[in-house]
């Protein structure tokens, strides 16, 4: 828990005042928690650094390859504006691009902290940081370089053709977090990038007027902001998360409309005053609400989740499973 605290204030320092100006003191009075409880999980800032490093990709791969994934199968990208891809190579190596594409500037719309994170902050602030982006650019790049089998007579692609591509697109975006983008009120989402630089991606691989096309299919609606997690989830909570509150989080988590006395067996709470005491301590910070008619109607309440519990809970096993 202590090192989710730390890991979401890094993330928000480093949008904040750029994460070469991190330091452990800031990370510490963010997070809340002592100098000494750090050191006691990192050896040095850098080392935060690479753990909310590794949550961004992490996060980040989780919409794009499954995305893409499913356009290898299909051919179908998200809001594709109807383009066919019937029977081509090109045609679906393009849409795989595309679904990739669009899934990851979502990604930077709904997580822009974390998103800057990947684009931005890892330039400047480690070896260790910049050793990772490069392994991600070299994924990246051998997903545009399938392109050359792809490519029209006439053109000749070559592997510099594609690190040149990636370079470009990550210039872009680049550039766009500087001026702001996305911006809190989304009147500037990244997904208004998607066609132009569909359109810069394809024009080596299969010329222009594959270009031109892209250029004109519409890009996707951008989702609603309320749909866009949490960068910190515990913000705000007024409590401090212990060992115990944990486990009836992940208790409820695992069986949503769990009575005490079930809440208290799969937590290992024996008291039954205590397990009350507690469920009641959480409903008030929003963590838990009771959607059972409760003791009142002489029936057992049914405990769940809220949708600020759920982040609390996800943020807690995520980092959990970084750890291990």
């Amino acid at each position: 828990m202590q090192r989710a605290r730390m890991v979401s204030a890094l993330v928000e320092v480093a949008r904040e005042r750029g994460a070469a100006r991190v330091t452990v003191a800031h990370v510490v009075a963010r997070s809340g928690v002592s100098r000494r409880t750090f050191y006691e999980m990192f050896a040095d800032r850098d080392a935060c650094f690479m753990a909310a490093l590794e949550l961004a990709i992490e996060r980040g791969a989780a919409r794009v390859l499954p995305a893409f994934e499913r356009a290898a199968v299909s051919g179908a990208a998200p809001g594709g504006g109807g383009l066919g891809v019937g029977g081509g190579g090109a045609a679906r190596w393009r849409e795989r691009v595309r679904a990739g594409l669009g899934a990851l500037l979502e990604f930077l719309d709904d997580e822009p902290d974390l998103g800057g994170l990947c684009v931005v902050e890892t330039l400047g602030v480690c070896p260790e940081a910049l050793a990772r982006r490069a392994q991600v650019v070299r994924a990246l790049v051998d997903a545009v370089d399938a392109g050359r089998g792809e490519a029209r007579a006439g053109l000749a692609p070559t592997r510099l053709t594609a690190e040149g591509v990636v370079g470009g697109v990550l210039a872009v975006l680049y550039a766009r977090f500087a001026e702001g983008w996305p911006s809190s009120d989304r009147s500037k989402p990244m997904l208004r990038l998607l066609s132009p630089l569909m359109a810069m991606i394809v024009l080596p691989y299969l010329g222009p007027v594959a270009a031109a096309r892209e250029t004109s299919r519409p890009a996707p609606r951008a989702r609603p902001r309320s749909q866009r997690p949490a960068s910190n989830p515990f913000e705000g909570l007024g409590m401090r998360l212990t060992y115990r509150t944990v486990r009836v989080l992940s208790a409820i988590a695992a069986r949503a409309g769990a009575s005490n006395r079930e809440v208290a067996d799969a937590s290992g709470v024996q008291d039954q005053g205590q397990i009350s005491k507690l469920l009641i301590r959480l409903e008030r910070r929003g963590l838990v609400e009771n959607i059972g008619s409760g003791p009142v109607h002489g029936k057992p309440n049914a405990w769940q989740l809220t949708a600020k519990g759920r982040q609390v809970e996800h943020a807690i096993r995520e980092q959990a499973t970084h750890a291990a």
